[in-house]
């Protein structure tokens, strides 16, 4: 389950090493109230590249279908492993 924290700006800047390290260590998402409709979203970069990879993935209808066949498979049981050779 994705932890979401708020805070206001006054609070972020007090503490920002805490929060920073909550969002970077385990995940958090973070969100810093601005006023009425306005705040900003402070993600780890892991989470952000793994966004962007999530959106490139689903970005074509041919990439969609190719993951749904993955999973598919998957879920029957007709899947294999190999080992890696370095």
């Amino acid at each position: 389950m994705k932890v979401m924290i708020t805070t206001t700006i006054s609070d972020f800047r007090k503490d920002i090493k805490l929060y920073l390290s909550r969002v970077t260590e385990n995940f958090e998402t973070l969100i810093i109230n601005r006023g009425k409709n306005s705040g900003v979203v402070v993600i780890s970069l892991e989470e952000y590249n793994s966004l962007l990879s999530t959106q490139h993935e689903m970005s074509s209808d041919r990439n969609k279908a190719r993951l749904d066949s993955a999973i598919e498979k998957f879920k029957n049981g007709d899947s294999f492993s190999k080992e890696l050779t370095e």
